[in-house]
Order: structure tokens, then sequence, then C-alpha cells
């Protein structure tokens, strides 16, 4: 049985802001983790065959889970596919994650897939944990804050 999520969203930005978001290493530790989380960044090489590794700490135990992949394909401001797994054995398998963004009229359409989830992960909290990314991928990406 295959353990996925799929979330769409559209945001009011422009593709080159949200791609940006997933690109920077300190945009995207703002935003991925879910709500108590920290995210590090221990490596991050945007390119076609590049590797990532993060870490995820719960702020109120201190236990953290580390991950990491690879950049599978890149289309910069429209599409990025990359493959991860957990460094945790208990968590095994690889998971292959989809990333589309579309301009439209409000800003940017963005469709996510993630697939092969480990079977130990409900489907629903990854969906959950998913949707609290986004919505603060959102409050990064939607201010349009002027130069001071």
């Amino acid at each position: 049985m295959s353990n996925n999520v799929s979330l769409h969203r559209v945001l009011k930005a422009s593709p080159e802001k949200v791609y940006r978001a997933f690109t920077e290493a300190n945009a995207i530790a703002s935003w991925l983790p879910p709500y108590g989380f920290i995210c590090t960044v221990h490596e991050m090489n945007v390119k076609a065959g590049g590797t990532f590794r993060m870490s995820f700490t719960n702020f109120s135990t201190g236990n953290s889970h580390s991950f990491g992949g690879n950049y599978l394909e890149l289309k910069p401001n429209e599409f990025l596919k990359y493959s991860d797994k957990f460094d945790d054995p208990n968590l095994p398998g690889e998971m292959i994650t989809t990333v589309s963004l579309q301009k439209n009229i409000a800003g940017t359409t963005i469709k996510i897939t993630q697939e092969g989830i480990p079977a130990v992960i409900p489907a629903e909290m990854c969906y959950l944990g998913w949707q609290e990314s986004l919505e603060k991928l959102a409050k990064l990406v939607e201010p349009e804050i002027p130069d001071a």
C-alpha cells in the first residue's frame, strides 16, 4: 500500500518568490518544519544531482530527527523534484517530493506530491504537517514589505 500525500494551494506571491523559499537555506528553515520544531539546514546544494541534509528538532523535548536527499530535477520558478530519506533506520524507504509552481492571476498555484512516506508515519499526520508548513510558507512569501 502506498503512503502518499497531495496538496494544492494558491499563494499571493510570484512563482519566483515561492521557488526561492524552497531553494534558500534560511528561507526553507523558517517555514518547512511543522509548528513546535526548529529546522537546521546542514547542507543545501540546489542543482540537479545536488544533495541536502537537514534536521528537525522538537522544541519541547529537544529530540531531533535528521534526513537528507538529492535534487532530481529542477526548473527554476516552475518545478522541483527531490528524494529524501530519514537517517533513522526505523523510518525506512525513500520519499519523492514533487513541487509544481504555476503563475496565476492571484500569484502562484502550488501543487505538492510526496510519495513513499514510511509506513510507520500515518499519511494523515504527514498531510497535517504539510498543512502547517504551507501556512508558514504563505506567511513568508505573501507579505510585500518595501525596503526602508
